[in-house]
Parts: C-alpha cells; structure tokens; sequence
C-alpha cells in the first residue's frame, strides 16, 4: 500500500508543500535562523560543487559545440521569458500586487534547471546528452545574465552590490569548477552513487525554501499577503507555464528540431530554477522582503514539476520504440 502511495505522491513534492506551512507554524529564529542560514550555504556549495563533479567537461564541450541549439535555448530562458516577465508586471496592481508582480519578473530572469530538466528529458525518451549540457550551461551562464537582468530590470528593488555579487560567485560558480576540476577523482565514485546528488539537490531545496519562508513569516508575510493574492499568484503561475509550454513546443517544431531535442527545448525552456533562485534572491533582494518575493518562484516551481511530471510520462509512450535516450 506505502509503496503504491509512493507512486502517486513524490515525497519531495509532499515536503515542498508542508514546508512552508512548518516555516508558518515554526520558524527559524535568533540562533537557529543564523544556523540554518549557514548551513544552507554549505548545501548550496556542495551542491554545485556535487554538479560540476559529475557532469564531465567533455560533456560541456560536447554542449557548446551544438551552439545553434544552445543559443535557441538561451534565447528562451534568457530573452523570452522576461519579455512575459514584462508583461506580468504590467497588469494593474488590483490583479497582482507589484511586490507579486515584481517577483515573477525575477522568476523569468532565472536559469534553467538541471535536476529535473535532465530525468524529465530521460522519462520522456528526449537528448539526455544534450539536456545535461544544456541545463549546466544555462546554470553557469545565468550566474551572470541573472544579476545583470535583475540590475537592468528590477532597479531599485535589488541590491547589487560587489558582496551580493561576490557571495553568487562564491556559491554557485567556484564549487561548479572545483567540481569540474576534480571530476577524474569523483566522477566514477558519483555515478555509483548518483543518489547523494539527488539528496543533496532535495535536500538544499527544502532547506533554502524552509529558510526563505522562515524569513518571510518572521517579517510578516501572510499578513501582506491574502488568500486571495495567493489565488491570483497560482492562476498567474497556471497560465505563464502553459504559455512558455505551448510556445516553445511550438518553436521546435518551426525550426524542425527531431523529437528528442525538442523535448530538451520544451523541458529546459520551460522550467526555472528554485535551487540557483532562492540563494540569488537572498543575495539580492531586502532581507526583510525575500520571502515575497520569492513566493511566485516556489509556486511555479511546485507547479512545474507536477506538470512536467505528467507531460514526461505521457510523452514516453508516444516515443518511437528505437529512439534511444542517450541521443547525441
């Protein structure tokens, strides 16, 4: 019975869905917030340090030799998504407050995944090689492009300021390449044991989500925001995932990509990602502010996997019977 439970119900999907109702109910504060806001940063360091090891750098070069494809990619994540960005923060703010508003322009800034963007591409039988590149390039990248949007874009309502910068830097990109620099003596021992990245990846999630709403309740969060504003965020959420969805399928097929690549497009156009997000907007955003703003970015993250989920498995079954997962 526990096991076909299981089944229905991802755990970490269950736990995404509690969190911030624990983080309500109990939040960190004092020492066990400044606890809590160290150890997330060693998850965050381990985590990317965790990726870079893994991925090989022949994979990455592999990556940015198919550069027509990654452009196309970049141009999705980077260009087309805060353009809808752009027009979420123009509707009037009787629908969606600008705090709301502003934090989904920050939503559409972010990178791609890389976790779920490459098993979802697996489950639904697409370029595996193609989506590990893809997904790891639109994550290096995006440590740049991210802070340069949000200073072009958002203004005012973020700090960057060389620490802000230097703390992204220091967390995300030097793990990365100290992973990838010691990926010959743990590589081999991270593919028999892929589960730690997982863990890791999970589990420095929760943490940041935890941390963030934590953050937010102790400042007030869910009285500055009413159940109907939460209603209006999951709708907003609802329809920006089925417009990037339909509009990125839509561009594969224009520019005749195979099926296997266009479920790379349609996965890592489509999907932003919470665990580069949440540390980015710690660093940038008002400290007392951060759990606001980053609430439609756990909402359309919530969303995205379950809905991906379901498109993954669906597209699996219509897949060829030879199309192999490891598609160059």
């Amino acid at each position: 019975m526990l096991s076909r439970l299981r089944g229905f119900v991802d755990p970490f999907l269950l736990l995404l869905i509690l969190l911030p109702v624990v983080a309500t109910l109990i939040p960190a504060r004092g020492v066990a917030a400044q606890a809590l806001d160290h150890i997330t940063v060693v998850a965050i360091c381990l985590l990317f340090f965790l990726h870079g090891a893994k991925l090989s750098p022949t994979e990455t070069r592999r990556g940015f030799s198919r550069w027509g494809f990654q452009l196309l990619l970049l141009g999705c994540t980077f260009l087309m998504f805060p353009l809808l960005g752009l027009a979420i923060v123009a509707l009037p703010s009787w629908v969606l407050s600008p705090v709301m508003a502003t934090g989904f322009l920050f939503l559409c800034i972010l990178p791609s995944t890389v976790q779920s963007s490459i098993a979802f591409t697996s489950i639904a039988r697409g370029n595996v090689a193609l989506a590990v590149s893809s997904a790891s390039i639109s994550n290096v990248l995006g440590v740049v492009l991210t802070p340069l949007l949000a200073a072009f874009l958002l203004g005012s309502t973020v700090e960057i300021t060389p620490e802000s910068l230097l703390g992204i830097f220091g967390q995300l990109v030097v793990p990365f390449v100290a992973g990838q620099v010691l990926h010959k003596r743990v590589g081999p021992w991270l593919k028999e044991h892929h589960r730690i990245v997982s863990v890791v990846d999970q589990g420095s999630v929760l943490l940041v989500v935890y941390a963030a709403f934590s953050i937010g309740v102790t400042q007030g969060l869910w009285q500055i925001v009413p159940p109907a504003q939460l209603l209006i965020v999951i709708a907003v959420s609802c329809v920006l995932l089925a417009i990037v969805l339909l509009l990125f399928i839509g561009l594969g097929n224009l520019v005749g990509l195979n099926r296997a690549d266009r479920i790379v497009l349609m996965f890592c156009g489509s999907k932003k990602s919470q665990v580069s997000g949440l540390p980015m907007a710690i660093l940038l955003f008002p400290s007392e502010q951060v759990g606001m703003y980053v609430l439609p970015l756990m909402i359309f993250h919530l969303i995205q996997l379950l809905v991906c989920a379901v498109i993954a498995r669906k597209s699996a079954l219509s897949a060829p019977d030879e199309e192999h997962v490891q598609v160059q």
